[in-house]
């Protein structure tokens, strides 16, 4: 008696049988899912929609970046371009998944991306708009995050990971345009605004001097000593 474990929170087990079979045309899908299909299908067409413009936004990158920093930045461009693009793989699976679509048409696509397909004049440009994209989709990937919660777990677990790489371009693209703009600090502001760390925060606000990567602070010594020298 002490030893038989306590089943009664599960379905009987026949029912689940029978339903599996009944369903069987709704694949993982099943009847306890609260969330509107329907729902979740665009949302994550969304999502995938963002992702495929990142692509051809560091894949364009990749290709017409320019300057002394374009090696380290066109290497860059491709890496967040092939994850990007596995992102993009994972996301039309679980809609497939999920009895949906996977929305490839490039018109569509163009219209429900939550960043846009800028390409930028120069390296600078390139990197600001890489970021801002980057930053688009770390604030709506946490909204799906939350929108999914408990009801989903398989979805959420799946844009989790997501956002975790999304996180880590941004900084990467951050250290880029520092290393671009040494001399920009004052132009330069927090990778994070005040509204998306809870807290007193510095974020979104301008980087002074004191405040600068120690590559900047050197960089503005070494000219300062410069001047005095000449």
């Amino acid at each position: 008696m002490g030893n038989k474990q306590n089943t009664n929170f599960l379905t009987d087990i026949q029912t689940i049988r029978e339903r599996a079979r009944k369903e069987i045309q709704d694949g993982a899908v099943t009847q306890d899912y609260s969330l509107d299909k329907d729902t979740v299908i665009r949302v994550l067409n969304e999502a995938l929609a963002t992702e495929l413009v990142c692509v051809l936004r560091y894949r364009f990158h990749y290709y017409m970046a320019t300057g002394i920093h374009k090696d380290g930045a066109a290497n860059e461009f491709l890496e967040h371009a092939n994850e990007e693009q596995q992102h993009a793989d994972m996301i039309a699976a679980r809609i497939k998944q999920l009895g949906g679509k996977p929305e490839m048409n490039p018109a569509v696509i163009a219209k429900t991306s939550h960043s846009e397909y800028v390409e930028g004049t120069s390296l600078e440009d390139m990197l600001r708009e890489d970021l801002v994209a980057e930053r688009i989709a770390i604030q709506t990937y946490r909204e799906m995050i939350q929108f999914f919660a408990e009801k989903d777990p398989t979805t959420r677990r799946m844009m989790e990971t997501i956002l975790a790489v999304e996180e880590e371009h941004a900084d990467d693209i951050a250290d880029l345009l520092f290393a671009v703009e040494p001399d920009n600090v004052e132009n330069t502001s927090k990778l994070y605004f005040a509204d998306e760390i809870p807290g007193d925060s510095k974020a979104g606000k301008k980087v002074k001097e004191e405040n600068a990567p120690e590559a900047q602070k050197g960089n503005g010594k070494q000219k300062g000593t410069a001047a005095k020298a000449g």
